[in-house]
């Protein structure tokens, strides 16, 4: 594709460090959640995972969007991203080599919350060389390989992830995992680009509420993150499927794998699709319509009681949810001013990538109170009135037409 004829491959460089990354966090998500139910058959242990990601990637997100946009080397960042997720592999195979003593759970939790820093550095690296990287006119069709790339991860992520512990053990999984962190930091250290120079030394703090204005100014730029974050916190089934898989389906972690790749392999197919035929017009109807689709995939899912319905509604909610990363994306980067990269990153990483934990232990707390069928169907409604809301709320997002940002 034309994409790769710039600044020598850069753009797959930049793509052979982000499948990485996802590859590694997707095996150890996947396996971690298999580890904890495992050893507490737990719905709320499984949510406890993401909030035990999530509250150190709240606590330093938006330090590292600043760090990325105010210090010269991206790469150097994307790398430290790297570094960082390869300890917590490492501290989790050790755990399941019996090296670690104590309470294996608190092990678990504790290595996970090192998760949450590494991954407050991956958005806002990745977000700033893409532009670097890249110009204008090729953002839409890059936003749809990098998506399939991305996508691409956690289909092949969750189901190797499976197969790593169903066929061999839990530590061979981490320790496979520990080696994808390894490639990934020195992709990003191979990748040779002119970086800009870096921006006037200004409070980080200040810095930190300028991103936080240029966002809650911009209605199209917050419409966008919020219908997403909600939609995700909302549609989190992902989290329960040890449960369902345990519980409902009755089989093991190859079908924990299936069902955990199937969301992603919709999604790379419409990557791959929107790559070569990149949406231009009514571009926030798409948005709206795609989540919209995704909340009816998720009430379906949760109806269920056969593995392969479950599996082929996953894969429709992955679809639907490809369309809306894809134009999200887009938005993001041509909305965005390059000196502002970075912490816009990181403010989009925590409405989106935190909702994902959010969304987990939500779902934990209302498989608990509710159960954990309508638990799954409410999240599907809430999704459902979220894009409503939306719509009503942000009409200049509903209105969208990608050429207004060109």
């Amino acid at each position: 594709m034309d994409l790769f004829k710039y600044h020598n491959y850069a753009f797959a460089k930049l793509l052979a460090f982000r499948i990485q990354m996802v590859l590694a966090y997707q095996i150890m998500a996947v396996v971690v959640g298999w580890h904890i139910y495992e050893i507490t058959r737990d719905t709320l242990s499984l949510g406890l995972i993401g909030l035990a990601e999530v509250i150190p990637y709240f606590a330093s997100a938006l330090f590292a969007g600043h760090a990325v946009d105010h210090f010269y080397s991206r790469r150097l960042f994307g790398a430290l991203s790297a570094v960082l997720l390869m300890l917590n592999a490492f501290t989790l195979t050790a755990l399941a080599l019996g090296w670690l003593n104590g309470n294996a759970t608190l092990w678990i939790y504790g290595s996970i919350a090192f998760t949450g820093i590494a991954r407050a550095f991956i958005a806002p690296s990745y977000s700033t060389l893409f532009a670097i990287i890249l110009p204008r006119d090729q953002y839409v069709r890059a936003a749809g390989i990098g998506t399939a790339v991305f996508q691409a991860g956690l289909v092949l992520g969750p189901a190797i992830g499976g197969l790593l512990v169903g066929f061999g053990s839990k530590t061979l999984a981490y320790a496979v995992a520990t080696l994808l962190c390894l490639g990934a930091a020195i992709a990003m250290l191979l990748l040779k680009v002119k970086e800009p120079k870096k921006s006037e030394n200004i409070p980080v703090f200040t810095s930190i509420a300028q991103g936080l204005r240029f966002v809650f100014n911009n209605q199209i730029v917050l419409g966008a993150l919020s219908l997403d974050m909600f939609a995700v916190l909302f549609g989190g089934a992902v989290a329960m499927l040890p449960a369902f898989i345990h519980d409902i389906y009755k089989t093991g972690p190859e079908g924990l794998g299936i069902l955990r790749a199937a969301p992603a392999l919709g999604a790379i197919m419409t990557g791959l699709w929107l790559a070569r035929h990149p949406i231009n017009l009514h571009a926030g109807r798409w948005l709206l319509s795609a989540v919209a689709g995704f909340g009816i995939c998720i009430i379906g899912f949760g109806l269920s009681t056969s593995f392969w319905m479950a599996a082929v509604l996953l894969l429709f909610s992955g679809l639907f949810d490809g369309v809306s990363v894809v134009m999200r994306q887009t938005i993001m980067q041509l909305a965005t001013p390059d000196a502002m990269r970075g912490r816009v990153s990181a403010i989009n990483g925590i409405f989106i990538g935190s909702s994902n934990e959010l969304g987990a232990f939500e779902s934990g707390v209302a498989a608990r109170l509710m159960g954990l069928v309508p638990s799954v169907i409410f999240g599907g409604v809430m999704t459902l009135s979220v894009v409503g809301i939306t719509a009503k709320l942000a009409p200049k997002l509903r209105k969208l037409e990608l050429h207004q940002l060109q």
